[in-house]
């Protein structure tokens, strides 16, 4: 009896023979983390895997006698790729542990799996995940000899060049409890999208899906498979199997969970790159309570699969990048563990390409725009804008509670808490847009007046009034002392901010670094409440400017206009009561 493997084992038809593009030199490699008796000996035909690509048009799951090979799909080993046949055939080179996955191709769909969540990817592990790395959280089952036939069904779909895509990072739950806050926060708030945008064609989640604790990945699907459209992930830092020694083993739990850690898709016309960037130094590296070190970097077997896949797609192609730890990031340009070492790499395979890449691991919100070189360089049009995406899990969860009792979880740099949504044009131009996941009044920017000379430090006393540090009442002998503090929360180098009193010009307001005041006031009045790592962090998208020294006592309407690092216009204003000097606040 022949065996047939469509994504998860499933019974179809058979394939046989296909076109392999990765240059012959690359077929000796051996697997992921494949040691000296894993690798492809001299003289010896490498063990290969083979397949078809077929239209589901039942949507069966399985392939009918009805259902067509589907040619020029592409499908990878996550080194090598090759482009199916005419019948809709794929052969790849394989080793002992590897992984196969179509990238889903425009006008197709990925059949859901029993979780809800796409499947797109076989695992071929024959002997599982070790037993004696005695990892806490469940591994790969065996998944046996290599089928003679792993097949990838799709369902053809019509897809826009107009869509949206829904951008998550660090949820990061470390309880059932947390788990209810992103379910009760932002999925419920994308639920809503779905509504006002109209347009959302998937969502994905770039990393720390969950913060350490594995078991929690069967709820987590199970609540993001009810937004209603696909969504993709890949591991972060908190995704690890601590126990694994290197970084070979470390995805055993998220593997099983979601398949391939990283892999490739097209949706409208527009490439998605899913990368994973964390690269786990091992258990040995781990201290009392937590996990161990890691460091940003792709490497080279995925840098191999991206230049092999790229060769596949045409040079006009919009090619979107996702990822966990950033590309680079103000928090620390030369520390291991925030930025990715081999950036450089990544950026000399997109120049000359429309590309632009996400990520998050850092809790703040932050724009960088990179030369080839993976150096900071000014907004242009030849620069790699990426983008540090605002953090679910905002403080990881921490601050005060709301009036549903969920932890308003003010980010270090105070942005509140939330997500993303990438649009995308034509299939060529795309937007960001900064969600609050749990301010429906949907504000992007924040106004406070800091009139005291030594408000950071004032800050931290817990007798202070908060209002009385940021608040919009002032005596009028401190009018000219005051700054105007915008923190325009996804913000960056072409942001553009100003205010005005009343009818008054125009004030040009000054980008800064620093820590927003108001967040560092709420964390120290908070501590309770706060998370013992957490602290305000110097902000990237904060503006000030002084307010003008003949403001008369009185009542004044302070306006801020903002634009944003796309040109879109921002507005919000304040009430602002100048004393005099006999008048106290109350």
């Amino acid at each position: 009896m022949t065996d047939h493997t469509t994504l998860t084992r499933r019974t179809t038809l058979a394939g046989a023979t296909a076109l392999a593009l990765a240059p012959l030199a690359a077929l000796a490699q051996g697997a992921p983390g494949a040691g000296p008796g894993h690798a492809q000996g001299e003289g010896r035909a490498p063990a290969q895997v083979a397949g078809i690509v077929y239209e589901d048009r039942g949507a069966k799951g399985r392939r009918g006698p009805d259902d067509p090979g589907l040619p020029d799909v592409l499908v990878s080993n996550g080194r090598e790729v090759a482009r199916t046949d005419a019948q809709g055939r794929y052969t790849l080179p394989v080793g002992d542990e590897v992984v196969i996955f179509v990238v889903k191709p425009t006008g197709f769909a990925l059949p859901p799996g029993p979780d809800g969540l796409p499947h797109f990817s076989y695992l071929h592990q024959p002997a599982g995940t070790p037993a004696d790395l005695s990892l806490r959280y469940p591994g790969i089952a065996p998944t046996g000899p290599l089928p003679s036939s792993v097949d990838f069904g799709l369902v053809r779909r019509p897809e826009s060049g107009d869509f949206d895509v829904v951008l998550f990072t660090d949820p990061q739950p470390e309880s059932h409890a947390e788990l209810t806050f992103v379910r009760d926060t932002a999925i419920a708030r994308v639920l809503g999208l779905r509504g006002e945008f109209g347009k959302v064609a998937f969502g994905m989640t770039t990393g720390d899906v969950l913060f350490d604790d594995l078991s929690l990945y069967p709820r987590q699907n199970r609540l993001i498979a009810q937004v209603g459209v696909p969504w993709f992930h890949i591991g972060g830092n908190h995704d690890l199997n601590f126990e694994a020694p290197d970084a070979r083993h470390s995805r055993e739990t998220f593997k099983r969970s979601f398949g391939a850690p990283y892999y490739a898709l097209e949706h409208g016309g527009v490439l998605f790159l899913m990368l994973d960037n964390v690269h786990y130094l091992g258990a040995a590296t781990a201290t009392a309570g937590r996990g161990g070190r890691y460091e940003g970097r792709i490497g080279e077997r995925q840098l191999a699969f991206v230049e092999n896949l790229l060769a596949q797609v045409p040079k006009d192609r919009l090619v979107v990048v996702a990822m966990h730890i950033p590309l680079a990031s103000d928090l620390g340009p030369d520390d291991p563990g925030i930025g990715t070492a081999d950036r450089a790499q990544l950026l000399r395979l997109l120049a000359g390409r429309p590309s632009f890449s996400v990520s998050g691991h850092t809790h703040t919100t932050e724009h960088h725009y990179l030369g080839s070189d993976g150096r900071p360089g000014a907004p242009g049009d030849d620069a790699h804008h990426h983008h540090v995406l605002t953090a679910v899990s905002g403080s990881w969860w921490s601050g005060p509670p709301d009036r549903r009792g969920i932890a308003t979880a003010d980010s270090r740099d105070g942005t509140p808490h939330g997500f993303h949504v990438l649009g995308i044009t034509g299939g060529r131009h795309y937007t960001t847009r900064y969600v609050p996941a749990s301010d429906d009044a949907g504000r992007q920017m924040r106004i406070v007046l800091e009139s005291q000379f030594h408000a950071d430090d004032l800050a931290r006393l817990p007798d202070t009034r908060l209002y009385e540090l940021l608040g919009a009442t002032i005596p009028a002998e401190s009018a000219g002392a005051t700054n105007v503090v915008v923190n325009l929360f996804d913000g960056g180098p072409r942001s553009r901010v100003t205010f005005r009193i009343g009818d008054r010009p125009l004030v040009p307001m000054t980008r800064v670094r620093r820590p927003d005041p108001f967040v560092a006031a709420l964390y120290a009045r908070n501590a309770a409440t706060r998370k013992s790592w957490v602290k305000a962090e110097p902000c990237s998208h904060l503006w000030v400017a002084r307010l003008p020294r003949d403001l008369a006592a009185g009542t004044h309407r302070l306006t801020v206009e903002a634009t944003d690092e796309y040109g879109r216009a921002h507005r919000d204003a304040l009430v602002l009561e100048v004393l005099d000097g006999a008048a106290r606040a109350g």
